[in-house]
């Protein structure tokens, strides 16, 4: 593994510092780049989890508070396209912080990024195990077969098998994900591209379960009743555009790293919000916002929108959206593995963490320790979390959406200011390196402390409480203050790091 430095070590370099890492250089182009974007977005699996709790909140608002989600997170990707052309890295996150603001509050951003995507592998895990029974009680006409799930030993199990596989093909290299990214991500596009013409058709044709029309109230989001269910809808929305950075991390792996990365982040998040609308007005068209039937706004549909709606919409076709669904929750686990493996395959290249974290597979030149550290990180956080309690497991998900406005606010203000200098130097350079990332990270932040305020009541998330603290809160700084731990015991081990010798502060 090289570890030449690429460029000099001058404090006025945005190179300084930086080093190959051994990866497969030019094997992903701009559409692989966008497609395994995709994938990690994952939005057959996203829609049917999120539609529901976000007409609870905002109802016929939905595609305004999807607009308004998307903003910072536009904002956000300007700024990271920023970074990633005057500093195209592996480590994104974690090596931008720590060019702009210093080795502490980068490695906090690194493990603000690693510890999201870990608890996300766990969840796409159990969400791909869940479908995959649904699809053999369909595929078998059996629906005692869906049950298995319930099982837990068969769970945990099967759970581990996904991990297991996903991280296998991860391990083999960018071209074996792309090659398995391009089936599953078009079939689910094409799956919920099927069920909105199916719901409009539906809706001309007088067959809807509550026909509804579509007016521009639907796209104001100043009409939502109040600012908590605003916040609450901004914050689900939110996570639903989370993983478009994954572009960013495969920076080394992709052709032409200074602008393909940034450019397939961007389109990413425009293709990402054109489905998002597009399905959000065709469920609402269909089912209205009623909180009975299969009203979007009925409780009992919030687990999992398509499940109850895919049935009455596409009719004998119905299994195709399991199938997309578990596709894109399989999909997404196996693309969603890129980024800890990425960032951590970084930090141990630049010293934050023990050097085997920094091998690289001399067959497929990809991060081969930091890979099955992932994976088994993953794992064991899905074990412990499942066999303690079930509540523990969702409101750590709940709490995810702290540490992505935690990480992303942080990376979006260190493009401020890194490019300080240079940030009044003419239009493009005030909008793309100051403004944009400025208010992106500033609303991303503030989401952050409001959601920790919010969540210290226990009758956030599941209800669960620790002490009279809720539990999602509890969770959520809980894993912060893990990572604030292992930086001071890795600060006593690699020294190096944390006194500034790897990688120079400033620009």
């Amino acid at each position: 593994m090289s570890t030449e430095h690429v460029t000099a070590k001058t404090a006025h370099d945005p190179h300084a510092g930086l080093s190959a890492k051994g990866l497969k250089a030019g094997s992903v182009g701009l559409i692989g780049a966008v497609v395994i974007g995709i994938s990690c977005i994952a939005p057959a699996y996203t829609l049917t989890a999120a539609l529901g709790p976000t007409v609870a909140e905002v109802g016929v608002q939905l595609p305004a508070i999807f607009l308004v989600g998307f903003i910072p997170m536009l904002l956000v990707a300007f700024g990271y396209r920023e970074l990633n052309n005057a500093m195209p890295d592996a480590g994104t996150s974690f090596t931008w912080a720590s060019r702009a603001f210093g080795p502490w509050i980068g490695w906090m951003g690194g493990w603000g990024l690693v510890a999201a995507t870990i608890i996300v592998l766990s969840n796409l895990a159990a969400v791909a195990v869940d479908f995959f029974y649904l699809m053999l009680a369909q595929l078998f006409g059996n629906p005692e077969l869906a049950d298995l799930t319930l099982n837990l030993p068969l769970n945990i199990a099967t759970t581990l098998v996904f991990i297991a596989l996903a991280c296998w093909i991860s391990y083999r290299g960018m071209e074996t994900t792309k090659g398995v990214q391009y089936v599953l991500v078009a079939f689910q596009l094409f799956v919920l591209g099927w069920f909105a013409v199916a719901a409009f058709s539906h809706v001309a044709n007088g067959t809807a379960f509550d026909a509804t029309a579509i007016t521009p109230e639907w796209f104001n989001p100043f009409a939502v009743e109040s600012f908590s269910a605003f916040a609450a809808g901004v914050s689900l929305s939110i996570f639903i555009y989370w993983g478009w950075d994954v572009t960013l991390t495969m920076n080394e792996e992709t052709r032409n790293p200074e602008k393909t990365p940034g450019r397939a982040a961007t389109l990413t998040v425009l293709v990402i919000v054109i489905i998002y609308m597009t399905v959000a007005l065709a469920t609402l068209a269909y089912a209205g916002i009623g909180q009975e039937g299969l009203g979007a706004g009925n409780p009992e549909n919030q687990g999992s929108i398509f499940a109850v709606l895919a049935g009455p919409v596409m009719g004998p076709f119905a299994i195709l959206m399991s199938l997309a669904i578990l596709s894109s929750s399989a999909a997404s686990l196996q693309s969603t593995f890129v980024s800890p493996a990425r960032t951590l395959l970084a930090m141990g290249h630049y010293k934050a963490l023990p050097a085997k974290f920094g091998r690289i597979s001399p067959t497929f030149k990809s991060p081969s320790y930091a890979t099955i550290a992932a994976a088994i990180a993953a794992a064991g956080f899905y074990v412990i979390t499942r066999t303690a309690s079930e509540n523990a497991l969702w409101d750590t998900i709940t709490a995810l959406g702290m540490m992505i406005c935690f990480y992303y606010g942080i990376t979006a203000l260190a493009c401020v200011w890194f490019f300080r200098a240079e940030a009044f130097s003419g239009a493009r350079a005030f909008f793309f390196k100051f403004l944009s990332p400025l208010l992106g990270g500033v609303i991303l932040l503030v989401m952050f402390f409001k959601t920790a305020y919010d969540s210290m009541d226990p009758a956030y998330g599941s209800g669960s409480s620790v002490g009279g603290i809720g539990l999602v809160f509890v969770l959520g700084m809980g894993v912060i203050l893990l990572g604030v731990v292992l930086m001071l015991v890795m600060a006593r081990i690699r020294p190096e790091f944390f006194k500034g010798k790897v990688l120079p502060t400033g620009y």
